[in-house]
């Protein structure tokens, strides 16, 4: 199966934001090549919620009975990749993604996590972080996607309220739409 890309170029693409208490999951991708949401690719004829689940597992090997779906973002949130990202030789071209994020909770209570290793692991490392900490640790050109995830997710998470924004967020915010949109 390919993955599927839209006439405009954009590869639509699940996000998984992964709940435990008040903390998410992050991972480090393997090589330590920065950290990121488990997220892929939506295979041509798969529905987004099967993708969702089968990512889940490819990634960080956690099957879906060992979480809950808590709900999704709103519409699709896209992102263009710098030129330096975008491989012009692959057909069709890719010039970003465009993403569904979901909001899942740990069912398991039990500590230390353990995540069984997979045969082709994305990430080689792990931690717990507070809500909005992914947006930092992210690449640039998707802080501002990062950003949008957890604000439509936030309601789902938290009942009281999402946490308050962190005094380093107008900066780093700032930073990553400047490299993605230059002045």
């Amino acid at each position: 199966m390919t993955d599927l890309i839209d006439p405009q170029g954009y590869r639509a693409n699940v996000g998984i934001v992964l709940l435990h208490e008040q903390r998410v999951f992050l991972g480090r991708r393997t090589g330590g090549r920065g950290w990121q949401f488990p997220q892929g690719g939506v295979r041509v004829g798969e529905e987004l919620e099967q993708a969702l689940f089968r990512e889940l597992e490819e990634e960080i090997g956690l099957p879906q009975s060992e979480v809950e779906l808590l709900g999704q973002t709103r519409e699709w949130l896209p992102y263009r990749l710098p030129p330096r990202y975008v491989r012009r030789n692959q057909q069709p071209l890719c010039i970003g993604q465009k993403q569904r994020w979901f909001l899942l909770r740990l069912r398991r209570a039990d500590a230390p996590f353990t995540f069984t290793r997979t045969s082709e692991p994305e990430f080689d490392r792990w931690r717990w972080v507070s809500w909005w900490e992914p947006v930092r640790e992210v690449i640039y050109f998707k802080r501002p996607v990062y950003a949008q995830a957890l604000e439509q997710l936030a309601p789902l998470a938290f009942a009281a309220g999402a946490p308050p924004l962190p005094s380093w967020w107008d900066t780093i915010m700032a930073r990553g739409r400047s490299a993605v949109h230059p002045a």
